[in-house]
């Protein structure tokens, strides 16, 4: 039993000044003030919040690649990731792992298949400190995608799928000339640019849907949560809500995320976008879709530690419950999880204790299933 007094609870609808109890990995018991048991811990004050659930992370990619051509082998790759997101206070992460590539990294299929194999291999052996999850994101209009979806879409441990196009032109680079500047600051000729635009747009013309029909046909009666992704028309929208999709993550304009909003569609929202204070590719900020109501949940994307970072920031658009909520609540509803997200009797004690200094949320300790993994 683990007993945490003078805390600052951070509970679903209010803040309790108080103690909570932690007994065989679940919250036993939440009193106001403070515990004199023998063995309680003093908080000191910090806050104390639910464990984040992260439901979309390409950290382990950056693992596997710390610089360009530098490929690190894949299992220390994955504890470095595994280190990493539990010391920014995630207990759940879904590694979101990419199938199908067009042209940023000819390596995602292998980092894919061994990114999975590692997970198997690791979580059964209680070495790994969050539990992970797997999210497969699938690049629609890629040669090859939907062989990688059949080998992995019945895997035990996949939870939830986003449907992405990454064709110049579209989406996230619908800025050709942004599109162009990125891929010369990687070094590449404007002319080979140029024929990587034309191939891939004639390779979206052929494959796009035929992909995405039996993508969601392959996955149609399963459990597994689908998003869209980096939405930017209201066609776009309406053609998820045609397809049944209700998530929409990081959409990239005010009118794909209204759209999505009148639709009943939930919207996740990048959380390095609303620590950075806007989209490092030109599109909408988060702090927008936050003020005009428009985001559900936060993801942390590329950087692990700036999902609490911007529940913290959110807090000053609303409440601090409800920031939280962002990387805690909403993300386990979404993806079904019914025994953590909340800090609740009964609920496993996924917890992080936090301390803020001028303004920036320190993760001082974090608790999974009552035990300590950073």
């Amino acid at each position: 039993m683990s007993i945490f007094t003078n805390a600052t609870i951070v509970l679903p609808t209010e803040i309790l000044h108080g103690t909570l109890i932690a007994a065989d990995g679940h919250i036993a018991e939440l009193q106001p003030g403070r515990s004199t048991a023998p063995g309680a811990i003093d908080l000191d004050g910090d806050f104390l919040i639910p464990g984040a659930i992260d439901l979309h992370t390409d950290n382990l990619e950056r693992q596997v690649e710390p610089r360009s051509n530098a490929r690190w082998p894949s299992r220390p790759a994955f504890l470095a990731h595994d280190a990493q997101c539990a010391a920014a206070g995630i207990t759940t992460v879904l590694d979101a792992l990419c199938i199908g590539d067009l042209g940023f990294d000819e390596d995602r299929p292998r980092t894919c298949m061994q990114g999975i194999a590692d997970m198997e291999a690791l979580a059964p052996t209680g070495l790994l400190k969050c539990d992970h999850l797997l999210h497969l994101r699938c690049e629609m209009p890629a040669a090859g995608m939907m062989e990688l979806l059949h080998r992995t879409a019945d895997h035990k441990l996949l939870a939830m799928v986003s449907l992405m196009d990454h064709t110049p032109g579209n989406g996230q680079y619908a800025d050709l000339g942004r599109y162009r500047k990125l891929r010369a600051q990687g070094g590449e000729a404007p002319a080979e640019t140029d024929r990587r635009i034309d191939h891939l747009l004639r390779q979206r013309a052929e494959l796009m849907g035929p992909n995405r029909a039996a993508l969601l046909e392959r996955l149609r009666g399963t459990a597994i949560t689908i998003a869209s992704h980096d939405d930017r028309t209201e066609d776009d929208i309406r053609q998820n809500l045609t397809d049944g999709i209700r998530i929409s993550e990081f959409p990239v304009s005010l009118e794909a995320a209204n759209a999505a909003r009148r639709g009943g569609m939930a919207i996740i929202g990048g959380a390095p976008n609303l620590v950075r204070g806007g989209s490092h590719t030109g599109n909408i900020a988060v702090r927008d879709l936050l003020q005009n109501g428009l985001l559900d949940a936060l993801a942390s994307d590329y950087v692990p530690t700036s999902l609490i970072h911007a529940a913290f920031i959110a807090a000053a658009s609303s409440t601090l419950p409800q920031a939280i909520a962002l990387v805690t609540e909403a993300p386990a509803r979404m993806i079904g999880l019914k025994d953590r997200g909340r800090i609740a009797q009964g609920l496993r004690a996924d917890l992080v204790r936090v301390r803020l200094h001028e303004g920036i949320p320190i993760i001082r300790e974090v608790f999974r299933a009552g035990q300590r993994i950073a």
